[in-house]
């Protein structure tokens, strides 16, 4: 009786696997969508903008393309829909003329908008969280990481077990459908606590292990590239190490920690590509990765990384730096690298300019970051290896620095 019972209970959980998959991005069907926010009190309209453009880039990410946009100026998203039902119904509209087969909501909406936008619409909704989730589940390559990818899954599905109900088509006998009672319910939500249980249980014991690799690294100083996601961490890291990290101009290229060992004028030291930061990363994302994050938090040095072509390139610094808070790493010396500095000459200057003109502005946007940063600032090109031996010796230095402060008296480790 209880293998019976095992069994339906391991039918129902994979069930919610498969439908979990339901809502990720198929790679074998063009994805059509639409992308959807509001726009709060304490928002612009460019400001959203620029949001639902990340957003974009996201979709493109796990393999979507967007189609067209759709804002709407709201005080709070609506409690049914997320968007009122004016704007639902344009949306549905051009659904069925476009051949739209995804909406993405860029916010986490909650499990009852899901099901009814749903329900109206008739194609596959997506969130700003399960988007991310998808592209987490593709970059993950470790244990470590497929663990604390899965492990977030997992308490995204929880909440939404009910709505996952609904596509099973079960025997809905009786009126205003029956489905499935709260036992069912309740047997699927214990067959999911179990399991987010049993992963915490494995991710304690590969961050122990994980824990024991960092202590055999020895006395070398650990320095760590930090950023919002795709700036360019890992071009840097590739520079520095001469190693081969996946480099690549798409959000979460990096999903798995990549330490190496660097040494620079015989001076050697650890360096480590962690994960990229992004706006709104959910709070269940954030722990489930805390122990891959763990490696700034241990870092004795932080190399943040930020891209200076983008537009918005200051609230990104303010994004990493509030992780940062929030992770409790904030007492490493700091270096803020900006790089794509031919990108923002582009972008910024024209190309008819006098060159004295150029590298004048060049010089007052570098003077005017060091006064804000208030710390180590080096302007390169990672891509056009543009002023790499300048952040080369600025790395030196502090590493130096760091080995003098640590080991006075073992003139070995910093010349």
């Amino acid at each position: 009786m209880h293998k019976m019972v095992g069994i339906a209970y391991a039918d129902h959980f994979y069930f919610y696997l498969c439908s979990f998959k339901m809502h990720e991005v198929n790679p074998e069907i063009e994805e059509r969508a639409v992308l959807v926010g509001i726009i709060r009190d304490n928002q612009t309209a460019e400001q959203v903008e620029e949001y639902l453009d990340e957003l974009a880039f996201l979709a493109e990410t796990a393999g979507a393309i967007t189609i067209k946009t759709f804002t709407q100026k709201l005080k709070h998203p609506d409690v049914r829909f997320f968007v009122g039902s004016g704007k639902l119904e344009e949306i549905k509209l051009y659904k069925e003329y476009a051949d739209i087969n995804t909406v993405i909501i860029d916010d986490e909406i909650t499990p009852a908008q899901q099901r009814n936008l749903e329900a109206e619409l008739k194609c596959k909704i997506l969130d700003r969280t399960s988007l991310i989730l998808d592209i987490f589940a593709m970059r993950a390559q470790t244990a470590q990481a497929r663990t604390q990818v899965e492990l977030a899954q997992m308490q995204y599905l929880l909440p939404r077990l009910k709505g996952l109900w609904t596509h099973l088509e079960r025997q809905r006998g009786g009126i205003g459908m029956r489905g499935p009672g709260e036992k069912e319910i309740e047997t699927d939500r214990r067959v999911i606590n179990d399991k987010i249980a049993k992963l915490k249980q494995e991710l304690e014991i590969l961050d122990k292990q994980e824990q024991t690799r960092r202590k055999t690294r020895g006395e070398l100083i650990r320095v760590a590239l930090v950023g919002y996601t795709n700036v360019g961490k890992s071009t840097i890291m590739n520079l520095m190490s001469k190693s081969d990290v996946l480099a690549e101009n798409k959000l979460f290229a990096t999903l798995d920690t990549t330490v190496r060992k660097v040494v620079i004028e015989n001076i050697a030291f650890l360096l480590s590509d962690t994960v990229g930061f992004i706006r709104k990363l959910p709070h269940h994302l954030v722990e489930s990765f805390k122990s891959t994050l763990d490696e700034a938090k241990e870092s004795d040095i932080i190399v943040h990384v930020v891209d200076a072509s983008h537009e918005n390139f200051r609230d990104h610094i303010n994004v990493v730096n509030e992780t940062l808070a929030d992770l409790s790493v904030t007492r490493q010396p700091r270096l803020i690298v900006f790089n794509k500095m031919d990108l923002y000459r582009q972008k910024h200057f024209d190309r008819f300019l006098p060159e004295e003109i150029k590298k004048e502005l060049s010089e007052d946007f570098e003077k005017s970051m060091r006064s804000w940063m208030n710390c180590n600032c080096v302007f390169i090109s990672a891509t056009n290896k543009e002023n790499i031996e300048e952040l080369r010796n600025t790395m030196i230095l502090m590493v130096q620095d760091m080995y003098h402060k640590r080991y006075p008296y073992k003139s070995n480790f910093y010349g």
